[in-house]
Parts: C-alpha cells; structure tokens; sequence
C-alpha cells in the first residue's frame, strides 16, 4: 500500500515537469492577415500594402 501511495505521489510531482518539458509554440504561430495587407513584425500587426 505504501509503494501505491509512494508511486502515486511521485507521479503527480512529476506530471507538471514533464507537461512544461514539452514546451509552448506560442512564438510558432502563423498570422495571417487580410488581403491588401502584410504582417508588420515592427508593430506586430497587419499594415496595409503600398504599391
């Protein structure tokens, strides 16, 4: 009973550090933007075309 409870506590602290091991894609996102407009990675936003 006491290994259940050992192997138990155990998994559940490492559960957290092995989800942040994977790691976010957050900065792997696309942007798109409207037609007649292009991404601005200056202002991090869309900015119209000029032709």
């Amino acid at each position: 009973m006491k290994l259940k409870i050992a192997l138990t506590t155990a998994a559940l602290l490492l559960a957290p550090t092995l989800t942040l091991a994977a790691g976010c894609n957050y900065d792997k996102q696309a942007m798109s933007c409207a037609e007649g407009t292009v991404y601005d990675s200056a202002s991090n936003s869309c900015v119209a075309t000029t032709t």
